[in-house]
């Protein structure tokens, strides 16, 4: 299967998800506690974390819990050479990116080498790791040169064997799945 037919597929079943706002809310619930609790995330002190769209698992706890214990929380800002991550803070301005993603006005730029865990997103995933995003290869290149650890928090509705692995796709190293 193609990979804009499986970009379909996995942006209706997050919408499916997100019009049955308590299916979502128990898995969310069930992935942050499995997340917290890992030793990927209690070895973390620099975690990074894109600000999540309504219909995608909502990021947000992530960020709270990660202040509550102290950690540094990242998150990407799109540029024309890939992505850039920044510290965030409770009280940083995001604006709206191209992709409807918001971003990091203006915060201090943090080196991909200072992150230890990067939460990374996507539409589809297979179960050893592989993902389908929402196309331009970013968090591919950005996992191509990672040397930390990266997860993915995946909904049951998001694993989809049924496309091929294309030579660019980079593997996530730890898949939580509800």
């Amino acid at each position: 299967m193609k990979k804009k037919a499986i970009r379909e597929i996995g942006a209706a079943n997050l919408n499916w998800l997100f019009r049955h706002e308590e299916i979502k809310k128990n898995k969310e619930a069930e992935l942050y506690q499995e997340l917290f609790y890992d030793i990927v995330w209690k070895q973390a002190a620099v975690v990074g974390v894109v600000k999540s769209l309504p219909f995608e698992l909502d990021t947000a706890p992530v960020m709270t819990q990660g202040w509550a214990e102290g950690k540094q929380i990242v998150v990407p800002k799109t540029t024309k050479n890939g992505l850039v991550f920044h510290q965030i803070t409770a009280e940083s301005v995001f604006v709206e990116s191209a992709f409807g993603v918001e971003e990091p006005a203006i915060e201090k730029e943090i080196k991909l080498s200072e992150i230890d865990l990067l939460i990374v997103p996507g539409l589809i995933f297979k179960i050893n790791g592989y993902r389908v995003g929402f196309g331009g290869g970013y968090y591919d290149r950005v996992l191509k040169d990672f040397q930390g650890k990266s997860c993915s928090l995946v909904f049951s509705e998001q694993i989809q064997e049924s496309w091929q692995i294309e030579e660019f796709d980079q593997r996530v190293d730890k898949l939580f799945i509800r």
